[in-house]
């Protein structure tokens, strides 16, 4: 099967693996707790466009990303909205659907 391109905003990526293992790494680059950088933000925003659960998961607006903790001791990003509540979401799922 041929690889998937996919793009998040300017970015693009040859494969759908690629993406996914981008977003990873920009996952670990924060501690539990950090407050996402504004750059990593647009690539983020770009990437939930692709969610399955975009519009839920988007909601009032966001005010900015955020790392949490997630299940089973793991972390994630958050989704930190203009009505104050926040929202998970896995970013594989932005990639893969």
């Amino acid at each position: 099967m041929p690889a998937k391109p996919i793009s998040f905003g300017d970015l693009h990526f040859e494969k759908k693996g690629d993406a996914a293992a981008f977003l990873q790494a920009m996952l670990h680059k924060y501690d539990v707790g950090d407050k996402v950088s504004s750059d990593d933000g647009s690539i983020l925003r770009a990437a939930l466009a692709n969610h399955p659960r975009a519009e839920d998961k988007i909601g009032c607006g966001i005010i900015h990303f955020s790392v949490r903790s997630a299940d089973y001791g793991t972390k994630c990003f958050w989704v930190n909205r203009t009505d104050g509540s926040t929202e998970k979401f896995a970013h594989r799922a932005c990639v893969y659907g």
